[in-house]
């Protein structure tokens, strides 16, 4: 009986210590939407959690209780932005029968992502240059950056299989290229290009038949 009680009391604190743990994550996940903006309007170099906490319903002392520095939030927003980022396109992917269907439905994505969330995209490229000189980001922008690149490849995978083909490229090449496109169309968006998206989306439309 001795035995059982304690094997319960165990599953009980067992419980409750992963309830916790959800209640500590999502609260964490609260104030990382919370920063976005912040981060997103002033980037990595020019932002400290004062300016965040200031910029927020949220206290300093809130931010600095779930989490250990800068670093640590800015790597939980990045990673929960992109989280929804990478199935953007999924069901363009899903439900497109034919090319053409596929192509208009992941331009028309592309066009109102680099519209709408300019600057979220400019933080993860701020981001994914800080990791280049800050060791303490390279784990999660690798993660990411090969999350993206999945992204791609089935995009890529779907459309040379709606046309009984093979993408002619691997992953990694295939995300480099798609990649350093938007990474240039965003420059210029944000420099007030009014035709940037335009040629981005011209551009993809070209690129697509001759890799997939």
């Amino acid at each position: 009986m001795a035995r059982q009680v304690t094997g319960a009391a165990r599953r009980v604190a067992d419980a409750a210590e992963v309830l916790r743990d959800e209640k500590f994550n999502a609260r964490r996940i609260e104030l990382a939407e919370a920063a976005l903006e912040t981060l997103g309007e002033l980037g990595f170099a020019r932002t400290s959690l004062r300016e965040i906490a200031q910029n927020s319903a949220f206290t300093h002392g809130v931010f600095h209780y779930y989490f250990s520095d800068k670093l640590d939030l800015i790597c939980c927003c990045v990673r929960h932005y992109k989280a929804k980022c990478v199935t953007r396109y999924d069901e363009v992917v899903a439900t497109a029968t034919s090319r053409d269907e596929l192509t208009e439905g992941f331009l028309a994505k592309l066009a109102a992502t680099l519209q709408t969330d300019a600057r979220m995209h400019r933080l993860w490229y701020d981001l994914r240059a800080q990791a280049m000189f800050e060791a303490a980001f390279r784990k999660d922008v690798l993660e990411i950056d090969k999350s993206l690149e999945a992204m791609i490849w089935r995009i890529a995978s779907r459309y040379a299989e709606l046309g009984s083909k093979r993408p002619v490229s691997s992953p990694a090449a295939l995300y480099a290229l798609f990649d350093g496109l938007f990474q240039s169309a965003l420059l210029k968006h944000l420099a007030g290009d009014k035709t940037a998206i335009r040629e981005l989306l011209d551009e993809v439309r070209r690129l697509l038949p001759t890799v997939c």
